[in-house]
């Protein structure tokens, strides 16, 4: 497992309280699914002087951006720009020949390789994570650092989860920041390494 750079490689996810992120049914057209836009209302107050507003702005500050290759095809490839020209670095199974991602995005088929060049582009920065497969892959690689969670009070009921093919092993987190704000609570864990002592 790799041990944690000065950079934190961090997750930025809204959730149900029943685990998912997007509703049934997301694809082209219907990027979060039947009601999943119901999961981002609170982007809503994302530009006030609340906890919204501040967990908002600390994400556009982070210095690259890891995508999984869903998410990033249902953005739209977000036209090759996520926030401030940043880059966006495409975690991927295979790359078809003559498939070139517009402006600061690129493929990288190594997760490993993909957490290095993150941490590189970003410099002091943090690096955003965006997507389930991508956040699962970085976990089960032992690179990801932190996870924001925006914990929405919602039962969504069906659609896609965050956390379902993590495998089987087991991974401690410590709770380092909490935020309430209207209809969301922000969640920001530190990713226990295995080495560090379960209380």
């Amino acid at each position: 497992m790799a041990a944690k750079k000065s950079n934190p490689i961090r997750l930025y996810m809204s959730m149900s309280l029943d685990g998912y992120i997007a509703g049934p049914d997301d694809r082209p057209g219907q990027e979060l699914g039947r009601a999943g836009g119901r999961l981002f209302n609170w982007l809503d107050d994302r530009e006030s002087d609340g906890p919204s507003g501040q967990v908002h702005r600390e994400a556009l500050a982070t210095g690259a951006v890891i995508s999984g290759r869903r998410t990033f095809e249902l953005a739209g490839r977000w036209q090759g720009d996520h926030h401030a020209g940043v880059p966006i670095l495409v975690l991927t199974h295979h790359v078809d020949d003559g498939d070139v991602p517009p402006g600061h995005a690129r493929f990288v088929t190594d997760v490993d390789d993909c957490a290095r060049q993150a941490r590189e582009a970003a410099g002091d920065r943090p690096v955003m994570v965006h997507g389930a497969g991508a956040a699962q892959a970085l976990l089960r690689a032992g690179q990801m650092d932190e996870m924001e969670i925006h914990l929405v009070q919602v039962l969504l009921g069906d659609g896609r989860r965050l956390f379902d093919h993590l495998g089987g092993d087991h991974i401690e987190l410590d709770l380092v920041r909490r935020l309430d704000d209207r209809d969301v609570t922000h969640l920001r864990y530190r990713v226990r390494r295995p080495e560090e002592k379960t209380p």
